[in-house]
């Protein structure tokens, strides 16, 4: 089980005015809660949770190392929420939820797609459907992910949920008939057998119209034959 230190310090302000300042001052304002927790309003650096971020340790256990300017005190946790700021990017305030060893937890792991499919081999694509699965387990059988081996997948064939195997001691709470991954037909096959299917149909109608003349000439030739015949009567 991976773990990741932060250091934070208890806030007592939560006004705008204080907390715009510590964004200012290079901190993210963030809470502490969980099951029997107390809820406690912290602050973190965040150049070092920039950094939690980047490598993709936000699933990550997080080992809280907080001072309350008296002494430093330890919980393990995980990060619930992260806000961003939509248009500048920046981190606008963080959750972090007690972890107790001994109750299940709910989070999303990522699927790792493992293996090259054979339907890749005969011409079809590799479609990831769902990167997360949400999983319920304790905090000690909480996998950094999950491998999906699709080297069996043919063309038209794709793997479920309840397809999936997980680690002993992990439950998957999505439903168990949602892909995960599938091979399909190459979009481009599909846009050139559509291409002959309108060429095919172009053809048939141009050759219907080079025959329809034809064909109204041999219908009016008897009429003018039968006309002809008349005139000539009447001149006898």
């Amino acid at each position: 089980m991976e773990v990741t230190d932060l250091a934070a310090q208890i806030r007592k302000e939560q006004k705008k005015g204080p907390v715009r300042r510590l964004r200012k001052n290079g901190f993210v304002p963030a809470v502490f809660y969980g099951r029997s927790a107390e809820n406690m309003l912290l602050a973190v650096k965040n150049d070092t949770l920039v950094k939690i971020h980047r490598n993709k340790k936000d699933h990550a256990f997080i080992k809280l190392i907080i001072d309350d300017g008296e002494k430093k005190i330890e919980k393990l946790s995980l990060i619930k929420e992260l806000q961003i700021q939509p248009l500048t990017g920046r981190f606008y305030h963080a959750d972090f939820y007690e972890i107790d060893m001994k109750h299940k937890l709910t989070v999303d792991v990522s699927l790792n797609l493992v293996g090259k499919p054979v339907g890749v081999d005969n011409g079809g694509e590799l479609q990831h459907i769902k990167r997360e699965v949400k999983v319920s387990c304790l905090p000690a059988d909480l996998p950094d992910h999950i491998d999906v081996d699709v080297t069996s997948l043919d063309i038209g064939d794709s793997i479920k949920v309840k397809d999936m195997k997980v680690p002993e001691g992990v439950t998957i709470i999505d439903p168990p008939d949602a892909a995960v991954a599938s091979v399909a037909v190459i979009k481009v096959a599909k846009l050139e057998e559509a291409a002959a299917e309108v060429t095919a149909e172009e053809g048939a109608v141009a050759e219907g119209a080079e025959a329809a003349p034809a064909a109204e000439a041999a219908a009016a030739a008897p009429a003018e034959k039968a006309e002809k015949d008349k005139k000539e009567k009447k001149e006898k």
